[in-house]
């Protein structure tokens, strides 16, 4: 047992402790957080969006006419056309379209990094924004609607407050899967917490400790997380009754 718990010992000092190689675990942690964080502001409000004039046009199309019919059919066409292509393709692919082709001549890899994933969340986002809205009963808007409030009112004051509350549970799900699959960061050259573990492992030539540790610290943060997100289910409840 002594014996172990000295290779262990021997393990964690070159993995971490020789030529500061923690360090590229603190500065990968700190790339993942930042691209976790900015994707997924910028995945909500893209999926905000996206759900607003999709849930609009599934229950408000037929009493529409003229322009507005017109405009909000081809913007829930063009929305849906993102939908079925972000949902239907790999995100590592998506992430490398943007990292080799679109944004091919920028240097800014973590930047490309937070678009990718913000914009692959947005789609996923959307559709639980939009079940959300729907799953609202009708009756909710009807009533605001014979008080005088305005359509953009009512979905502000009564629709997006319940729509939110029953969609969290799914929204706090996405953004732990955000979180897990920033791990592939690494395929456009960004040293995110994953790939800081895969160099020093390339460095030290041992498995092991390395990724394991990086496991350990994905899954504390998706503890954390999932922590605040039921305390946050739990206030929201409390205010429901």
């Amino acid at each position: 047992m002594l014996a172990w718990f000295e290779d262990l010992r021997s393990a964690f000092v070159l993995n971490f402790i020789e030529g500061d190689r923690y360090l590229l675990i603190i500065s990968g942690l700190k790339v993942t957080l930042i691209i976790t964080l900015f994707s997924g502001i910028l995945g909500l409000a893209i999926g905000f969006v996206i759900s607003v004039v999709r849930a609009t046009y599934d229950m408000h199309i037929s009493e529409m006419t003229g322009f507005k019919k017109r405009i909000l059919s081809f913007f829930n066409a063009i929305f849906g056309a993102y939908l079925a292509v972000i949902r239907g393709t790999p995100m590592v692919v998506q992430l490398m379209i943007m990292y080799y082709i679109i944004f091919a001549s920028s240097t800014n890899a973590t930047l490309i990094a937070i678009l990718a994933f913000g914009i692959n969340s947005g789609a996923y986002v959307a559709e639980i924004f939009r079940g959300g809205i729907i799953s609202v009963d009708k009756g909710q808007y009807e009533a605001g609607r014979s008080l005088g409030f305005s359509y953009v009112s009512t979905m502000t004051l009564i629709i997006f407050p319940q729509a939110f509350k029953n969609c969290l549970p799914a929204l706090a799900n996405e953004f732990i899967v955000l979180l897990k699959e920033t791990s592939i960061a690494g395929y456009v050259a960004i040293t995110d917490l994953t790939r800081a573990g895969d160099i020093i492992r390339g460095r030290t030539f041992s498995a092991f400790m390395p990724l394991i540790a990086v496991a350990l610290i994905y899954f504390v943060l998706v503890m954390i997380l999932s922590y605040f997100v039921k305390k946050l289910e739990r206030r929201l409840h409390r205010r429901g009754h």
